[in-house]
């Protein structure tokens, strides 16, 4: 019950940022096409999707806007098993894809709370590579580090290799005990838009570790 009104509150920051880069990009005589990519995995023990919006609030503008959001379910419908992660960051860019996080971090399993980090992010043709480290602004004191990293070397004209590793780690340095922690793994083809191929989610939780594997296959599409 204490967490509704901050998730309230998150929503409504997340609302209002939306509209106002909505209305920037329209105000753009030609507004850059960014890709917003989003995956559906199918795996042995849950599904899973992903959504990463990262844009700029204008082409000139140092300040931007990250959230990599996924949600996962098991197909029993065991609410255990129910995961939803969406930080709602905004950065400023210092130099050379070094910049300033703030936000709020959504996790169903360590909470919600506002936080401040520092980021790295680097792409071109080939790779494309995000670093966020940060930490939440509550009791616990979490510590959080999160990457994010592709390669898609082309393998013809119309077709690249896809892969891509990503990480989270979450820490309480009040109680110095793990929270809540992944490894995802994919490994496939990507045509334009369209990437597919084979994948696993590695989770862990709580101090214990407790570990849920998922293996499948992916499908995902880079809306622009």
């Amino acid at each position: 019950m204490k967490n509704r009104p901050g998730y309230f509150l998150s929503c409504v920051f997340i609302a209002l940022l939306w509209s106002g880069m909505s209305h920037s990009a329209m105000s753009q005589e030609f507004p850059p096409k960014v890709p917003t990519p989003v995956e559906f995995m199918v795996g042995n023990n849950r599904m899973f999707f992903q959504m990463v919006v990262k844009k700029k609030f204008s082409p000139e503008s140092k300040f931007g806007f990250l959230s990599v959001s996924s949600f996962s379910a098991s197909y029993d419908n065991n609410k255990e098993d129910l995961d939803l992660a969406m930080p709602v960051l905004i950065n400023y860019n210092i130099y050379k894809g070094f910049g300033l996080v703030g936000g709020t971090s959504i996790n169903n399993a360590v909470g919600f709370a506002p936080l401040l980090g520092a980021q790295h992010s680097f792409a071109n043709k080939e790779w494309v590579a995000v670093t966020v480290a940060s930490v939440f602004l509550h009791s616990k004191r979490n510590v959080e580090l999160f990457g994010i990293y592709e390669y898609k070397p082309s393998l013809s004209p119309k077709t690249s290799l896809y892969t891509r590793v990503q990480f989270l780690y979450i820490h309480s340095t009040r109680d110095d005990l793990h929270a809540r922690s992944f490894l995802q793994l994919r490994a496939g083809l990507k045509m334009n838009a369209l990437n597919f191929g084979l994948g696993a989610n590695l989770d862990q939780y709580g101090p214990e570790k407790n570990f849920k594997p998922n293996y499948g296959v992916f499908v995902g599409w880079a809306f622009q």
